[in-house]
């Protein structure tokens, strides 16, 4: 009475939630909450019910590191304490998990997911409901245990503006409204995800959006937006669904531009093709150190897809896709955009781009 709110048994709720596997989680644990405590403030039920979830997929025990705000990534290095990334500094918590813990939170998310984590599957990848990426590796390719990485979902914490000065905002503005293939470079945790998404809000309301990731992530401002997801293949090696697919389908799906997570294999040979024969607007990213490294990984990733072309083609191609690259990194505790470059196909084995902009060192 009085507005308080005794925790409900974790492994009850779990039993009633399994008997009703058709109806939304979120209903059930709120109908289930509001029975076993129907005296309970607005504000105490919402948060119990978010803790039910929370301890459903498997994260209870970091619920209160992803509930921080200034948190965008929870790392566990096997049993002990988890570290966390906030405002830009890697910093240990006071939040401590045992192996049984580790084993326990996995095992939640990967089943509740549908993806494999096991002997013969030990590397993962799912997302949470709320966004969230997890990435694992588990024994005995991780030595000291599991090691596991949660990403937030980043809600446009970050605005276009706050990634560099007025005069390149304006220019990557630009090269949107102008229908520019672009394509985003930069080590991992630079932002490129999170300019991508800035970018991709900028897109007219009138056209319709595809976005193609491995784990969704994309937070898009934009009301016609198609999100496609990969699917790894079930624990008998059946059911795959890779990039490559998705690129593929996408196209048959009246697509006005393509979003891609991340360039990373032998979907490359489709996203080159569609984009070289006059599909404009679309935009991409990649892991890279430089703008000339970027153009050269995605002509190996090209190769990849074994359409047996030579290597003058498959160059010629990749230089006629992409119209410009934007260079990101992280610079203390923030991100920004580190450089912008023209892609120049001379028809010869000089880099290929020319840049535009840099930023001062």
């Amino acid at each position: 009475s009085g507005g308080a709110m005794i925790p409900l048994d974790d492994a009850w709720v779990r039993e009633c939630v399994a008997q009703s596997p058709g109806e939304a989680i979120d209903t059930q644990l709120l109908r289930l909450v509001r029975q076993q405590a129907p005296l309970a403030t607005d504000d105490a039920v919402r948060g119990e019910v978010e803790r039910l979830r929370s301890t459903l997929e498997g994260v209870g025990p970091l619920l209160e590191l992803l509930a921080d705000p200034d948190v965008s990534d929870v790392l566990i290095n096997g049993p002990g304490p988890a570290w966390v990334e906030r405002s830009g500094r890697l910093v240990p918590t006071s939040v401590s998990l045992t192996s049984t813990d580790i084993d326990r939170l996995l095992q939640g998310v990967f089943h509740r997911t549908g993806r494999s984590l096991d002997r013969s599957h030990p590397i993962g990848d799912a997302r949470l409901r709320d966004g969230t990426r997890i990435s694992a590796v588990l024994s005995p390719l991780a030595v000291h245990g599991p090691v596991v990485a949660l990403r937030r979902r980043v809600e446009r914490a970050i605005t276009l503006e706050s990634f560099s000065v007025a005069t390149i905002t304006t220019a990557v503005e630009e090269l949107v409204a102008a229908r520019r293939n672009v394509l985003v470079f930069g080590a991992t945790g630079a932002g490129k995800t999170t300019l991508l998404a800035e970018m991709a809000s900028l897109i007219p309301h009138s056209e319709r959006v595809f976005t193609i990731e491995d784990a969704a992530e994309l937070c898009i401002d934009h009301p016609h937006v198609v999100a496609l997801e990969c699917r790894p293949a079930n624990s008998e090696g059946r059911g795959a669904v890779t990039l490559r697919d998705l690129v593929a389908a996408s196209l048959r799906l009246r697509p006005d531009r393509i979003v891609l997570g991340e360039v990373r294999g032998a979907e490359a040979l489709d996203v080159v093709w569609a984009l070289a024969s006059g599909h404009r607007g679309s935009l991409a990213t990649c892991h890279a150190a430089s703008a000339a490294g970027a153009l050269q990984r995605l002509e190996t990733f090209v190769a990849m897809g074994d359409a047996g072309l030579p290597h003058h083609v498959i160059r010629a191609q990749v230089r006629s896709a992409f119209d410009f690259l934007i260079g990101v990194e992280r610079h203390g505790e923030n991100r920004r955009i580190s450089s912008l470059h023209r892609v120049v196909d001379d028809h010869s084995d000089a880099a290929g781009v020319e840049a535009i902009w840099q930023v001062d060192r």
